[in-house]
C-alpha cells in the first residue's frame, strides 16, 4: 500500500474544532449528531461539544472489514436508530471519512426520509466519495491512519466474529 495520510490525536483535536467551526461559519445549527460507528464517534463526540449539541446518536454500520477490504455493500447493524422522534429536526451525520461515501449514502438517505435537513461533516473526503459532503477537514486520496484505529485490537469480539444479530438489510 502506498504512501498514507497519518492523524494523530493532537491533530484530530485541532482538526475537529476546525470541522465544527465550518459548521458554524456555514449557518447550520443542528439539532442533533448521528455519529456512524466506531470512526464517526470520535468525531461526532466532538462536534456535540464545539457545537453545543446535547441530541447524539449511533448508528452502527459495517462496511470495510480490514484494509482495502469491505462487504459488498454497508450493512446496518443493532440496534437499529429510530428518527421518529427527529421530524422536522436538522441532522448532522457525523464520520471520519467519506472513502467511496456508500456508507454515508444509506445513512443520509435514512435520515433525509425523516428530518428537516440532513447534513455530513467528515475529517477525509477522498475523490472517490459518492457522497459530496456539506462540511470536510481535508481531502486526501490515500489510506488514513486513525490515531482509534492504528493499532491492531487487543482482543477478539465477543460472542465470535460477527457483532450483534449478524447481517441486517439496509
Amino acid at each position: 500500500m502506498g504512501a498514507r495520510e497519518v492523524l494523530d490525536w493532537a491533530t484530530f483535536g485541532q482538526a475537529a474544532r476546525e470541522l465544527a467551526q465550518a459548521v458554524v461559519d456555514d449557518g447550520f445549527r443542528p439539532d442533533m449528531i448521528v455519529s456512524i460507528a466506531r470512526g464517526g464517534l470520535f468525531v461526532a463526540g466532538t462536534l456535540a461539544y464545539d457545537l453545543s449539541v446535547k441530541s447524539c446518536f449511533v448508528l452502527n454500520v459495517e462496511y470495510y472489514t480490514g484494509i482495502g477490504q469491505r462487504l459488498e455493500a454497508p450493512v446496518v447493524l443493532p440496534p437499529r436508530l429510530d428518527l421518529e422522534e427527529a421530524k422536522g429536526l436538522n441532522v448532522l451525520i457525523a464520520d471520519d471519512v467519506a472513502d467511496t461515501g456508500h456508507t454515508l449514502a444509506l445513512v443520509k438517505r435514512l435520515c433525509q426520509a425523516k428530518v428537516a435537513q440532513a447534513r455530513v461533516a467528515v475529517l477525509y473526503e477522498k475523490p472517490a466519495s459518492e457522497v459530496a459532503c456539506e462540511y470536510v477537514w481535508r481531502r486526501t486520496d490515500r489510506w488514513v491512519d486513525f490515531p482509534w484505529s492504528s493499532q491492531p485490537p487487543l482482543s477478539q469480539p465477543a460472542g465470535g466474529s460477527r457483532p450483534l444479530g449478524a447481517q441486517l438489510p439496509a
